[in-house]
């Protein structure tokens, strides 16, 4: 019994198969009861994905699957339907990040601290936005995806967390009071910070498709918050990290590391040439989503760049310089 095993077009034959029956008889032929979760998309329909693949692991094989047979969700038919280039559909929404936290939570404060009706023009306003929002791939999203009624939700959840509500709190999300305390005791920095992704969210849906981070992949950094993956994706531009070595090179002789010295070059020859990091001296979610110029950028060997984004807070790079100095040997 391996879904590996099945094909495209047993997949189609399933498919054929529930559009000749209808979904309540094909189910209750084949013993699958209705998905909760994940939903195969075929011309603009959407079927149940495990009976889909429970059927077509018999189309070749010779044996129907029933719902008992196997396991479903992400990591099995799912995977192997997108594997086959299908497309699925979530009916569950993920769940909030620390971006849409806060953009929301801005909303709450604006609001005197109480929640907003979905027909708001806000409510409204920021569900349009976070459809932008990239960190959420459309496979994994439900057809009411942060809709108003959802943005709606969200900020009484926001609301009831505040110390002074009296009544009980909804059951929110894992960012919700994490963000509200940042906005009641950093209010300059998460109004700032507020700002800064909704530039972001519109800058990075207009432009190009991230590229794969082959230094710095899988820093905890690098966690979906959409000024994160900006400044990291800006700090490996090709093109403007040539222009912040050649400024260097212009300064001093040789393209060290601007925190602890360390030369590729003088330790692997040739073949570390020219080699650097780069790092933005001033975070984006400090500075908000900026022109990035040649001297916003230091140089930093690939030790020293993942230290100062192994976790947050990032450490500034005077931190940096500062720990190396402490921990030099004598």
């Amino acid at each position: 019994m391996r879904l590996a095993d099945v094909t495209r077009s047993d997949v189609l034959a399933a498919v054929q198969e529930f559009d000749k029956l209808g979904r309540d008889a094909f189910l209750d032929k084949y013993g699958f009861g209705t998905a909760r979760t994940y939903f195969l998309e075929v011309n603009g329909r959407q079927y149940d994905s495990k009976a889909i693949m429970g059927y077509a692991h018999g189309v070749r094989q010779g044996e129907f699957l029933r719902s008992g047979d196997f396991t479903g969700g992400e990591a099995s038919v799912v995977h192997h339907l997108r594997r086959l280039g299908f497309v699925t559909r979530a009916h569950r929404n993920p769940p909030w990040t620390w971006d849409e936290v806060v953009l929301a939570c801005a909303l709450v404060r604006d609001n005197g601290w109480r929640w907003l009706t979905p027909n708001d023009p806000r409510v409204v306003e920021l569900s349009e936005l976070l459809q932008l929002y990239t960190a959420h791939p459309m496979e994994e999203r439900g057809p009411d995806f942060r809709n108003p009624n959802g943005v709606a939700r969200k900020t009484a959840d926001i609301a009831t967390q505040h110390p002074n509500y009296t009544g009980k709190p909804t059951n929110g999300g894992r960012y919700d009071p994490e963000v509200l305390m940042a906005f009641l005791d950093r209010p300059a920095e998460m109004e700032q910070q507020a700002i800064a992704i909704r530039q972001a969210i519109r800058d990075e849906s207009a432009g190009p498709a991230e590229v794969a981070d082959v230094d710095l992949d899988g820093l905890s950094a690098d966690e979906g918050r959409v000024l994160q993956r900006l400044h990291l994706r800006r700090e490996r531009d090709p093109k403007l990290r040539r222009k912040v070595i050649e400024a260097y090179k212009r300064r001093h002789a040789v393209v060290a590391c601007e925190a602890c010295g360390f030369d590729f070059q003088k330790r692997y020859g040739d073949r570390g040439a020219d080699y650097i990091e780069c790092h933005h001296r001033t975070p984006l979610h400090v500075s908000g989503p900026t022109r990035t110029r040649p001297e916003d950028l230091m140089l930093l060997c690939s030790n020293c760049h993942r230290m100062i984004h192994r976790s947050s807070p990032w450490l500034t790079p005077e931190e940096l310089i500062s720990l190396i100095e402490r921990h030099r040997p004598d």
